[in-house]
């Protein structure tokens, strides 16, 4: 059977929770957050995952830390979030009272990355896991969109269709297989919730 991944988002932050795009600023957990992770890892409990990767930045690692795989966890660069330029800490109502009806997803990001480099970012660890590992359980744990964007190039849709996906923190999304197809086994699976690896039919 090809790879599975376990698309794992990045616990609470102070920003996360008052909505401010959140890209390369190295905000922490809050207690919350690393609440939410750690019923993240009972979500994967009965999992066998063979290979772990992180972003870099300290709320996506301390996520992995407290998920604690058994086969440890890499910090791979191409899984840090958006650089979301002159719109960094800004909410979305923020940045509209200025530009109407401005969202990453349709707008240039001035100063910032545009939704195609994401996408490359994306594509490049997708191919690093084909690489890398043959017919396992990946986990990622990364930030909410980079991680729909993930979710988009994996199905073969265009990086901003990534905008379909809305991951809540510390939830477990699940990217499989049926027959010769990559889809979406489960999105935004609720922490504490137990995921059963899916059939093989």
């Amino acid at each position: 059977m090809p790879n599975q991944l376990l698309v794992i988002r990045h616990g609470e932050t102070e920003w996360s929770r008052l909505g401010r795009h959140t890209g390369r600023t190295d905000v922490p957990l809050t207690d919350i957050g690393r609440d939410e992770a750690r019923a993240a890892a009972r979500t994967l409990a009965g999992w066998s995952i063979e290979r772990a990767y992180t972003s870099p930045l300290s709320r996506a690692r301390e996520t992995a830390e407290l998920v604690a795989p058994a086969c440890g966890v890499t910090v791979v660069d191409d899984l840090v979030e958006w650089d979301y330029g002159a719109y960094e800490g800004e909410t979305t109502p923020q940045t509209r009272r200025v530009i109407p009806d401005w969202s990453v997803w349709t707008h240039d990001i001035t100063g910032g990355e545009a939704v195609g480099d994401v996408g490359a970012r994306a594509d490049a660890f997708l191919d690093r896991v084909d690489r890398d590992v043959s017919g396992a359980n990946v986990a990622v744990f990364a930030h909410g969109h980079l991680l729909a964007i993930l979710i988009a190039r994996w199905c073969g849709l265009a990086a901003v269709e990534g905008r379909r996906f809305a991951l809540a923190t510390a939830t477990v999304s699940l990217l499989g297989w049926h027959r010769d197809d990559r889809v979406i086994r489960a999105l935004n699976h609720r922490c504490g919730d137990e995921l059963d690896p899916p059939s093989r039919a």
